[in-house]
C-alpha cells in the first residue's frame, strides 16, 4: 500500500493511482491474447454485440488497475526512501470480492483508478502482517464508474 505500514493507514483513506488510455490498438492487443470474444476483436460481430462497437474485455480494465496500483507503489515508495523513511513490504492479497464490471470500455476511454481504505484488522497467526481492506473504483472521463471490487492485501506491521 504505497510503502505505508499497517500502522500509518487508517480505513478513509484514498489513494488515486492515475489513468490508463484505452486505444483500439491496445483493446484488440489485450483481448487477442486473453479474451478473444467476438465484441473484443471483431467490428462487425462487436456492432451486433451487446455494445453495439468493440469494446475493451472487462480483464483489460482490471489490467490497467493493476499497472497505475504498481506505478504509484513505486513512485511513492521512491519518495519515502528519498526522505530517509522506511518502506513498508506489501504482501500478497488472499482476494477479492463484488468485482464488477459496470459500464464498457471503448476505444478513447481513459480510465482513471483509485482505492479507498475501507477497514484493517491484525493478524494474530502472523503478527508481522496486517490485513487491510479496500473498495477500489474506476471511472471513466465522463465521471461514469466503470469497474469496482473490494480487495483485501497483507501489509507489514512496524
Amino acid at each position: 500500500m504505497i510503502g505505508l505500514y499497517f500502522d500509518e493507514i487508517e480505513p478513509g483513506m484514498r489513494m488515486e493511482f492515475g489513468s490508463y488510455h484505452f486505444t483500439r490498438e491496445s483493446m484488440m492487443h489485450y483481448a487477442r491474447q486473453f479474451d478473444p470474444q467476438p465484441f473484443h476483436v471483431d467490428d462487425a460481430a462487436a456492432a451486433k454485440g451487446p455494445f453495439g462497437k468493440l469494446a475493451a474485455s472487462g480483464w483489460h480494465t482490471a489490467a490497467g488497475w493493476m499497472k497505475c496500483y504498481v506505478a504509484t507503489h513505486q513512485v511513492e515508495e521512491a519518495k519515502r526512501r528519498a526522505e530517509g523513511k522506511s518502506v513498508a513490504h506489501a504482501g500478497p492479497s488472499p482476494g477479492f470480492t463484488n468485482l464488477k464490471w459496470l459500464k464498457p470500455v471503448f476505444a478513447g476511454d481513459t480510465i482513471g483508478y483509485g482505492c479507498t481504505i475501507t477497514g484493517k484488522r491484525e493478524l494474530a497467526s502472523r503478527p508481522e502482517w496486517g490485513l487491510v481492506f479496500s473498495l477500489n473504483e474506476s471511472f471513466n472521463q465522463n465521471g461514469e464508474m466503470v469497474f469496482s471490487f473490494e480487495g483485501k492485501v497483507l501489509v507489514a506491521r512496524r
